[in-house]
Parts: structure tokens; sequence; C-alpha cells
């Protein structure tokens, strides 16, 4: 019974025979001699047995381990691996939306400089176009008219969407896939 039990413990521990002499200050031979069942362990060796592979002394010379041990890591290392999948799926649907909202942002920042800068060159149009009997006001050899254009450029606005166009460049910089 102690060389199954020695055996099966070392294996579900994931510990070769060379690991656990080196661990036990004896040499691989010695170990496989125990768990062949050609020679015993003394009393010290045991509790020393036990105490590196984290069970107890009645356990290694009780009944046979189950070999479900094994299985038990395995199901747990599968379960591991299954909460590590959904994270990763979580971390990239989170990092496709935030993906698409810097897109978005980006697009409305730069929709919104291009009409800015038409609305800019439309008033310098309108300014250049204006008919030789229209002048500014002041002037002193004609009838004075004044020319009001509702067009002009919003600092804020502006600012806000040149801001805006670095964040989102940012962020689709920080978002890409690794």
């Amino acid at each position: 019974m102690l060389n199954q039990n020695l055996k099966t413990l070392r294996n579900s521990k994931g510990i070769s025979q060379e690991e656990l002499a080196i661990k036990l200050n004896v040499v691989r031979q010695t170990v496989s001699k125990w768990e062949q069942g050609l020679s015993v362990p003394d009393s010290e060796m045991l509790i020393k047995i036990a105490t590196e592979l984290d069970t107890s002394v009645n356990v290694l010379l009780g009944e046979e381990v189950p070999a479900d041990e094994q299985n038990e890591l395995k199901a747990i290392a599968a379960k591991l691996e299954l909460v590590n999948t959904q994270l990763a799926e979580k971390n990239e649907n989170r990092r496709k939306i935030l993906r698409t909202i810097f897109i978005i942002v980006g697009a409305i920042a730069v929709g919104a400089l291009l009409y800015e800068l038409v609305s800019f060159i439309r008033f310098g149009y309108l300014f250049n176009e204006l008919p030789e009997n229209v002048t500014t006001v002041g002037g002193y050899d004609a009838p004075t008219e004044i020319f009001i254009s509702g067009i002009s450029i919003n600092p804020t606005l502006l600012v806000g969407t040149v801001v805006a166009a670095v964040v989102s460049i940012i962020g689709l910089f920080a978002t890409k896939r690794k």
C-alpha cells in the first residue's frame, strides 16, 4: 500500500522521483525502491515524505489513495482555463466597444472641423465678393452699408473638436490589438 500511495501522491503533485529524492536528501534509486515495494522508509523518513507531499503519514500507510486526485487537479485546471477564456473574451469585447466609441467621436470631431473650415472659407469668399458700393462702417464717399454675417469660427467648438480628435487618435492606438 505504501508503494502505491507514494507513487500516486507524487504523480498527483507533478513531482518526479528525482525531485522528491532531492527534497528528501536521498538518491533517486531509493525513491524508486520505495515505489516498487523493494524497501520501506523508516519512521523519520515517512514524516519527511508526508510533509513534502502535503499529506499525513496515515494516508501514506493507510488505504490506497485514489488516482482521482489527479483527475480533480485536471478538472480544476480546466475550470481555470474556462474562466481565463471568458475573461479574455470580456476584455476583447470591452476593447472593441471602446475602439468603436473612439472611432465615432473621431469622426464627429473631423466632421465638425471640416464644417468650421468650410464655413471659414465661405465667409472669406463672401467677403471678397461684396459689391463695390458696400463698404465697412465709417465709409465716407458713399452711403454706408453694413455687411452682417452669421458666419464665424467658434473658438470653443474649434478647441473642443481638436481635443476630441486627439483623444480619439490616442484612444485608437491604446485599444489596438497587441
